[in-house]
């Protein structure tokens, strides 16, 4: 972690300074756009019946369509089946406000890509309340990856707090942007804020978040991923030509998954994690392949069927303290390495290729 020249702080230095402003800003702008505005209108004015069969696509349309400048959906108690070909589509300034017992249910497709709620290019977002069910359990081909939930692209200022997603063919949610093209720059997703989620059993992650800037994910859960790779709980991985930079994962579970609990791959900047459970998992806790400047601090790591951490493939600056690992890589028998503690052989796994990795003396290992 330094100081280049020209004196601009970067690694945790910077971070430190980001967060604290990101943290606010986040909170304000998800909210600030939605607060303000007068109209609220009810989905069942709308033709929604919420009985669980009949397509309720329409409905979402029609009431959003009511809502032009903005305002807030709500969706009352009972099952809403969504055309995922077509799916929700909000625009600016728009709060989706569903009850705790309202569900959005994915119709049945063989498609490989389709979304519950799809946010393109919008921004002052909110999504609060209520679930997500998708159709892995119905899905009526085998192909694809990317039946999502929530998928999130090229958004400004979103705040997703409160909803249960589960069963979704693809992720749970996945942020990213467009890639740049015929001279115009990439444009990620920026301000997003993931609070109180649980997103569960699905097919491929259980978060993806790829094309961003200043990511804030806390007090979730992101377990029981499984079906087709990466089968992570979070991965952090941008699409090719841009990076992810500022993501903070807080006080979340990351369990059961086949997958890492957290994978962070190339092209990854600035990305902390702390006070978080992690384990359980059948590959490592946290994998890091190519990352640079990863913050590890304060968390529960155990029982996960390969190491607690693995560093991979240049990954570098990384600082690893005040973590409880236990019980991970069972199989694995304690050695020696480069004179650290043995115990650290089931726990923490660094390629020679990977640099600049800071382990404290506050660590806890079993």
């Amino acid at each position: 972690m330094s100081t280049p020249q020209g004196g601009e702080p970067t690694g945790i230095g910077r971070r430190t300074l980001l967060q604290g402003a990101a943290a606010s800003a986040l909170l304000w702008c998800g909210r600030g756009a939605i607060a303000g505005a007068a109209r609220t209108v009810d989905v069942r004015k709308f033709g929604a019946r919420g009985d669980g069969r009949a397509d309720e696509t329409d409905a979402f349309e029609a009431a959003l369509a009511a809502l032009p400048g903005g305002g807030i959906l709500d969706v009352p108690a009972g099952d809403y089946m969504i055309d995922t070909l077509r799916s929700i589509r909000l625009h600016d300034g728009v709060h989706l406000r569903m009850a705790r017992d309202a569900r959005l249910l994915a119709q049945p497709n063989a498609a490989p890509r389709s979304y519950v709620i799809l946010l393109r290019g919008v921004r002052d977002i909110r999504i609060s309340g209520g679930a997500i069910v998708g159709d892995r359990d119905r899905h009526l081909g085998l192909d694809g990856e990317w039946g999502h939930g929530i998928a999130i692209y090229s958004v400004r200022n979103l705040v997703v707090s409160d909803i249960h997603i589960s069963k979704c063919w693809g992720d749970g949610m996945s942020i990213g942007g467009k890639a740049a093209q015929g001279g115009q720059p990439a444009t990620p997703s920026m301000d997003i804020e993931i609070a109180n989620v649980t997103s569960t059993g699905n097919r491929r992650q259980g978060l993806s978040i790829g094309r961003s800037r200043r990511v804030w994910v806390h007090d979730s859960e992101f377990s029981g991923t499984g079906g087709t790779p990466p089968q992570a709980g979070i991965d952090v991985e941008p699409d090719k030509g841009d990076i992810v930079q500022d993501v903070r994962i807080e006080r979340c579970v990351l369990r059961g998954n086949r997958g890492p609990g957290i994978q962070v791959w190339k092209d990854t900047h600035e990305v902390s994690i702390s006070d978080c459970t992690i384990e359980d998992n059948r590959n490592a806790g946290i994998l890091a392949v190519g990352a640079n400047d990863l913050t590890i601090r304060d968390n529960r790591i155990r029982d996960n069927t390969q190491v607690g951490i693995a560093l991979r493939k240049g990954t570098q600056q990384v600082s690893i303290s005040k973590n409880v690992f236990e019980r991970n890589a069972p199989g694995r028998p304690r050695a020696s390495r480069d004179g650290r503690d043995p115990r650290w052989a089931r726990h923490l796994e660094v390629t020679s290729d990977s640099s600049a990795v800071e382990i404290a003396p506050d660590n806890r290992l079993d």
